[in-house]
């Protein structure tokens, strides 16, 4: 008998949309640029298109230090964020002295690229001139992810946005993308058809955590059903359009000997 494992099939890769792979280009041109020129690019976009997918693969990638700004953030709460993925155990000092430990220890590391995601709320909460500091007294290359007003906000600072090397607008997935996010989330014993396959991109407007989405249930769905081929005409599960779910109208159920009742009396 032999003990080889039967061969595996190969499966897609992120690496193949083009969000993924055009924010990767903008990560190698910022780390690549020549001494003299600005470290900092953007990354924009709509909710849902892709950009977490993105910086999650180029920081595998290049080791990016990445932290994902939270609404209740200061600027405190940033530094001590980006020192903790440093490395730094338990930072502390005030906000000056931990910038300053920031930039040292990023220094040290002039390739490895800073992302700092949701750096809107870094912008709504006026305190995205930190950023240049940083970029300017580290040196590493910066990337700045946010939804799609990020560029006209940072147009407001322009001495960070003089800083800015390159931008890239991450575009809704087109069928190309939507077949690779299918080979990525499907069980391999399921194909897809292209009609059904578009359908759901279009009315997930492009995005692909939508299309994961849906993705996702047509392969429960297809599970259960015991179907190997999932096609618009066998499918009937849902398709995630990102809208909430209508209200269903309220039925009064009565039980009878009540209603006997009531017309009793009224007679």
């Amino acid at each position: 008998m032999s003990n080889l494992s039967p061969p595996v099939k190969p499966r897609g890769s992120i690496a193949a949309l083009k969000n993924v792979s055009g924010f990767f280009e903008l990560v190698s041109r910022v780390r690549d640029r020549s001494p003299s020129l600005p470290n900092i690019g953007v990354m924009h976009g709509r909710s849902g298109d892709g950009k977490s997918y993105a910086s999650i693969y180029a920081q595998n990638k290049t080791r990016a230090i990445r932290v994902e700004v939270g609404d209740s953030w200061t600027r405190k709460t940033l530094l001590c964020a980006i020192l903790q993925e440093c490395g730094v155990h338990r930072p502390s000092g005030s906000v000056a002295e931990l910038s300053q430990l920031a930039i040292q220890t990023l220094a040290e590391e002039p390739r490895r690229p800073l992302f700092v995601d949701e750096a809107d709320k870094i912008c709504d909460k006026n305190y995205i001139e930190l950023i240049r500091e940083i970029a300017m007294g580290s040196n590493v290359p910066v990337l700045l992810i946010g939804e799609e007003r990020l560029p006209s906000k940072l147009a407001q600072v322009e001495r960070l946005h003089n800083r800015i090397l390159a931008w890239f607008g991450a575009e809704p997935c087109d069928l190309a993308d939507a077949r690779k996010l299918a080979e990525l989330l499907l069980p391999e014993s399921v194909t897809i058809e292209d009609a059904l396959l578009d359908e759901i991109r279009v009315q997930g407007d492009g995005r692909a955590r939508r299309i994961a989405t849906s993705l996702d249930g047509v392969g429960h769905w297809a599970r259960n059903a015991g179907v190997k081929a999932v096609s618009k005409a066998n499918y009937d599960g849902a398709i995630y359009t990102g809208e909430a779910p209508k209200a269903r109208a309220a039925k009064l159920i009565v039980k009878p000997e009540i209603v006997a009742s009531n017309t009793r009396r009224a007679s």
